[in-house]
């Protein structure tokens, strides 16, 4: 670690910078081993082969890592399962959170915009509501901090980012989950005049083209998804200069219950920085198809290309990779499940 990576911040050490480069061959390996199931309609197996894949890799990183947002608990997650430890044992200890398919119905399609996302930052650092499966969701990018929040009704968000965008609510294009949950926030979106852009799975996605939205055309994410999905957008936000906030969803009155004897409140609205409260967070996102945010794994004579986006929120740099990987050369150090064809 450099003289710079090692002064400490409110007397603890930053994490190494090179950290960040290292989730990017994580993701990587996870896209590349998904994508090879792409359109076959097989979700299990890509899930298998993403998280195998993702494993894989990041036990050969340099942390002491635990996976605090992952597939579910261990006894019902043979994958990624929350409190798996992951990472060499080596300095820093670190939370993780892992998404190694944003969208498997998206790739079981073969559709744009899915994903494999790892995020770390410090330990005890990310939130995590056991119970909970869903959370609703505002996400906006930089220009809409401050201006937007679930105390406020949807109009009143729609008109107040519009203002802060200086564009009328027309010119506004709020990303949606296409559920049945959501056919009264799509009428409220609309009474607006603001344009919708419904979605069929992937709000990780959603919740970053939000926040990148001179990149995309996106300017917000509403409504409700996965709560580990939540966690990690979060963690991304933090990195673009974007925010999001989220109220626990429980699907039913026994979720609920569950939820209050967790010592959980319902009503709360979770800020960003109770979803991640850390200054150093690392994120890497790689496409597995083809998406406004990068493109997906191609197969080539020699290997595979693939594009990532890498971010770090202590230094707000955001990288977009292109690799060209050698799977000749690979397969000769390394294990490389990604290098095989799926059967």
């Amino acid at each position: 670690m450099s003289t710079a990576d090692s002064r400490e911040i409110g007397q603890r050490p930053t994490m190494d910078r090179n950290l960040a480069f290292e989730l990017c061959r994580v993701t990587e390996a996870a896209a590349m081993a998904a994508a090879r199931w792409m359109g076959r309609g097989d979700k299990n197996a890509a899930d298998q082969a993403a998280v195998t894949a993702m494993r894989t890799t990041l036990n050969n990183v340099d942390m002491d890592g635990v996976v605090v947002i992952g597939e579910g608990e261990k006894d019902e997650a043979p994958m990624l399962y929350i409190g798996e430890r992951v990472g060499n044992g080596l300095p820093p200890e670190v939370d993780v959170a892992v998404d190694p398919i944003d969208g498997t119905t998206l790739l079981s399609k073969g559709l744009p915009n899915a994903l494999a996302v790892v995020a770390i930052a410090r330990r005890g650092s990310m939130y995590y509501p056991p119970g909970i499966v869903y959370m609703d969701k505002i996400a906006v990018g930089r220009v809409g901090r401050g201006v937007v929040s679930l105390e406020l009704s949807v109009a009143e968000n729609i008109r107040n980012l519009a203002r802060a965008r200086k564009v009328d609510p027309q010119d506004l294009v709020v990303v949606v989950l296409d559920r049945p949950r959501h056919e009264h926030l799509i009428r409220q979106i609309r009474e607006t005049g603001a344009r919708i852009r419904l979605i069929s799975d992937g709000d990780v996605a959603g919740a970053i083209m939000a926040a990148m939205e001179d990149y995309t055309g996106v300017d917000m994410l509403m409504g409700v998804g996965g709560s580990p999905e939540a966690v990690l957008a979060a963690a991304a936000l933090t990195c673009l200069g974007g925010y999001i906030e989220c109220r626990l969803w429980p699907r039913n009155e026994q979720e609920a219950e569950q939820a209050r004897a967790n010592g959980l409140d319902l009503d709360r609205i979770l800020r960003m920085e109770d979803l991640v409260h850390d200054d150093d967070v690392c994120v890497a996102l790689t496409g597995i198809t083809p998406g406004e945010l990068v493109g997906g794994v191609r197969y080539t004579g020699r290997g595979a290309r693939t594009e990532t986006l890498v971010m770090r929120s202590r230094s707000g740099t955001i990288r977009r990779i292109v690799s060209e990987h050698n799977f000749e050369k690979l397969t000769r150090y390394v294990d490389a499940p990604y290098a095989q064809s799926a059967r």
